[in-house]
């Protein structure tokens, strides 16, 4: 099971039907939408400042989520895709986004609807990535425009197939509770 452990006097919020990792970490000021996947050695670290998760998103191996003291929050829409060691600190990623692996996007930053960070990108402090725009390297710079309908239907298919990688692990832990 995760270790979801209360700091400050803030709870973590979990949303219904959402498969935590049985090593995620989540802590304190963090609040989790319906049908959401945190994979393993994510940390979700709501101890200094709030952290909003929409619905649908999947947060991939190794992501750290920080924020800082009083400063900057985390807010991800719906339907996001975040990523295999992606590090975000006190940033807002809109519906529909993309966040490649390895990459980080660092406080103040904003990831537009429908926006897509490429792999390995470095999206610096106050940078704002309008909707539907393409943005790499480090630091990102601005790439190209993505078709609206066709970052939407690629986000969204991604977060249902993460969502039913998730069904996996609950079928698997069913089958071994009847053994």
């Amino acid at each position: 099971m995760a270790l979801i452990r209360p700091v400050r006097g803030f709870v973590p919020e979990i949303g219904e039907d959402c498969f935590l990792a049985e090593n995620a970490v989540i802590i304190g000021d963090v609040v989790i939408g319906n049908e959401c996947s945190i994979w393993y050695s994510t940390v979700l670290r709501g101890d200094v400042n709030s952290i909003r998760i929409g619905n649908r998103v999947n947060i991939q191996d190794g992501s750290v989520l920080h924020t800082l003291y009083q400063k900057s929050t985390i807010e991800i829409g719906d339907d996001v895709s975040i990523g295999h060691n992606v590090v975000i600190h006190g940033a807002k990623i809109r519906d529909y986004a993309l966040i490649g692996m390895g990459s980080v996007v660092m406080d103040d930053a904003e990831v537009g609807e429908g926006a897509l960070v490429a792999a390995g990108s470095v999206v610096l402090s106050r940078t704002k990535i309008g909707p539907h725009e393409m943005w790499a390297g480090a630091p990102a710079k601005f790439v190209k425009m993505v078709e609206p309908e066709k970052a939407k239907d690629l986000n969204v298919g991604i977060a249902k197939n993460y969502l039913m990688y998730s069904k996996w692990y609950d079928e698997e832990a069913a089958t071994e509770e009847k053994a």
